[in-house]
């Protein structure tokens, strides 16, 4: 099934059942008064995030999710039923949007969190409520309050620990495979890759984190070239960013690729363009492919293309394809985010200690 991340939904919350006007009629109550009930409320919608669910793809058929109307009141003060909840399943990491307003309603990036998109209308009143000793028979009743009406852009950004970002075919499809359980597809023309993919990288038991494999950009990406700017905004919640280079310069292969460093230059441009937060993340700079270099040329071509990017993190020389370097890559990345976790875990508990 093909990666959809955005869809476009209707939700309407039930309408309130309209009160009731009735006059209790018994043998030995013949001025029984008023006996109407008010009607029940509508039901609301809600959305919930869960982890069966990966895609936006269920939401291409079915738009439109209207919850159950109140019933109406009935005599002898009989309260209509209210009606029932719609709780519609989202994958976790949906972000909801009212399309007409643009504003964001909400953020759903755990399992089971919920929100509510469309209220259900309030009840009306039954002729009971409007008695009095001066209106000993009213007719008055209230009608149920229609529902609220909203028209939704549900946005779906992958939650990942590690982001991959690289140019076409830098093999970031073939990394994701040889570090995790992912079998994307590779092949050896641009652009193999279509839809983002997720890989869990497990080092040990009970350590694990999540990778993400975005299509690979191009210049003028944040204008809207290529794939990238569809999945530009999958990386905006990954925690690191692997910058893979395919370390092989112009003319050194018998495809055409493009020089590492101006490679490198041109995707942090397109990132600054696309968003600041973004491309302030913390990256690492993944030089792939280093088998396609000669042995006693491959330290002094990767020390000229960090040299040339006076680049200040972490590097790593790998070969996705037959596995050099991916192991010590991941471990790397897994001490680095458990690292990241502890000094979260130790700001939160200073946090929620008391003033002195």
């Amino acid at each position: 099934m093909k990666f959809v991340d955005e869809a476009t939904i209707v939700v309407m919350g039930g309408d309130g059942g309209s009160g009731c006007v009735g006059f209790r009629r018994e043998k030995c109550l013949p001025f029984g008064g008023p006996d109407g009930g008010d009607g029940g409320n509508g039901g609301s919608v809600y959305l919930i995030a869960t982890v069966n669910l990966n895609t936006l793809a269920d939401f291409r058929y079915s738009r439109q999710f209207r919850a159950p109307r109140g019933q109406n009141g009935m005599g002898d003060d009989c309260t209509g039923r209210g009606g029932e909840d719609l709780y519609v399943s989202v994958p976790v990491g949906t972000t909801v949007i009212d399309a007409d307003t643009e504003e964001v309603m909400g953020d759903l990036v755990k399992a089971g969190q919920t929100l509510l998109v469309a209220k259900g209308g309030w009840h009306g009143l039954g002729n009971a409520r409007f008695k009095s000793s001066t209106n000993r028979a009213p007719r008055q009743f209230t009608p149920g309050t229609p529902g609220e009406i909203h028209n939704l852009r549900l946005e779906l950004k992958l939650l990942a620990d590690v982001g991959l970002l690289g140019m076409p075919n830098a093999g970031k499809s073939t990394l994701i495979r040889a570090i995790s359980a992912a079998r994307p597809k590779v092949a050896d023309y641009p652009f193999t890759t279509l839809y983002p993919n997720l890989g869990v990288v497990s080092v040990a038991p009970h350590r694990s984190f999540v990778v993400a494999d975005i299509p690979g950009l191009i210049e003028g990406a944040a204008e809207g070239a290529g794939l990238g700017i569809q999945f530009l905004k999958h990386l905006s919640r990954t925690s690191l960013l692997l910058h893979l280079v395919d370390c092989v310069p112009w003319g050194e292969a018998l495809d055409m690729r493009g020089n590492p460093v101006e490679d490198v230059r041109m995707l942090e441009a397109e990132l600054e363009k696309f968003s600041e937060d973004l491309a302030a993340r913390e990256r690492w700079l993944v030089l792939n492919k280093v088998d396609l270099l000669p042995e006693d040329e491959r330290d002094a071509h990767c020390q000229d293309i960090v040299a040339r990017l006076d680049w200040q993190g972490p590097v790593f020389r790998i070969s996705a394809i037959n596995g050099l370097g991916t192991r010590e890559l991941s471990y790397a990345l897994m001490e680095h985010l458990e690292e990241k976790q502890r000094q979260a875990l130790a700001q939160s508990q200073v946090a929620a200690q008391p003033p002195a």
